[in-house]
């Protein structure tokens, strides 16, 4: 691919009919970077699709992408329009390499081992499988949520799904259900399904602890998502040790005296505690915030030594 892009450069700088002895020393300039600066006009494959324009009816504008990939229906008789751009030789690389690499793809044998990568590793997960289940207490208003797991019994069983690649069995693919189940329980699932979905596994709630691995570890926490919030308006917001710990300790009792909806509860705590910052921000610039356990104890202690849990509930 690269090599065929080097090509397409050296016919644009070079003109197609060039000698060889002319390429190649065009060649050796462009290796060594020579031409970078150099401006080319080269045809390359127009990416812009005809239907960006195009606004699904019901949908905020901008997003009829959202609805229906017009692009993938039609297949790729729209993108094989050609327009000629102008672009240096570095900047052309990119494009003419990704062109190039497309080329020597055959889509057919791709779409055969993706069908194939599907029908022996694939896995699908069910997440909120809870939400489907029909309680005896409301039996005639649950039909619905008893179609939709009689839907899914021949997927999980093993059937022939049809899609726009070809058809993919499911009978070796691994699927994994889960559900909070505090409402409802497994055994509230239609008979047929439980039967299909054979081994159970209970996880253990989230513990201060966790809350706390949480609140510090993970790439995209709260707590750093909170302080570039309160840095958008010049106001520097850091967590002491403390303060992450009572965070962590109130999500936990909350969780355990209300309902356990596990770490989601972090955004409830954490509203409620940045609720008068977040108010009062734009009238403190540059000023800074230290949120430890008084932080903590003056937005959030008065609610916990009254019991007054639904301010949590989401």
């Amino acid at each position: 691919a690269r090599r065929a892009a080097e090509d397409r450069v050296l016919d644009a700088i070079a003109g197609e009919g060039a000698r060889e002895q002319t390429r190649e020393m065009f060649r050796r300039k462009l290796t060594s970077g020579e031409l970078d600066d150099t401006e080319i006009e080269l045809e390359v494959q127009d990416q812009s699709s005809p239907f960006s324009g195009m606004e699904i009816p019901g949908l905020p504008p901008g997003q009829g992408g959202l609805a229906i990939d017009l692009g993938s229906i039609f297949g790729k008789g729209f993108s094989d329009r050609k327009v000629r751009k102008s672009m240096t030789v570095a900047q052309s690389y990119d494009v003419l390499v990704s062109e190039e690499g497309d080329r020597l793809l055959d889509d057919e044998v791709i779409a055969k081992q993706a069908l194939r990568a599907v029908e022996e590793d694939g896995i699908v997960f069910l997440d909120e499988i809870d939400k489907v289940t029909a309680r005896s207490e409301t039996r005639g208003a649950d039909v619905s949520r008893e179609g939709v797991q009689r839907d899914l019994l021949p997927l999980i069983e093993g059937t022939t799904v049809s899609t726009r690649h070809g058809p993919v069995k499911t009978d070796h693919i691994l699927f994994i259900a889960s559900g909070a189940f505090h409402v409802a329980k497994p055994s509230d699932l239609l008979p047929e399904l439980q039967g299909r979905l054979p081994i159970r596994v209970s996880l253990r709630a989230l513990t201060e602890q966790d809350f706390v691995r949480i609140l510090t570890e993970t790439d995209n926490a709260l707590t750093r998502q909170y302080s570039a919030l309160m840095a958008t308006e010049d106001v520097d917001v850091s967590f002491s040790d403390d303060g992450i710990a009572s965070l962590a300790r109130i999500a936990a009792e909350v969780n355990q005296s209300v309902e356990d909806i596990g770490a989601r509860r972090l955004y409830t705590v954490l509203e409620r505690v940045f609720e008068d910052l977040s108010f009062a921000a734009p009238d403190q610039p540059g000023s800074s915030v230290v949120v430890d356990a008084r932080f903590v104890e003056e937005h959030l202690g008065e609610l916990m030594k009254g019991s007054d849990m639904s301010r949590y509930i989401l």
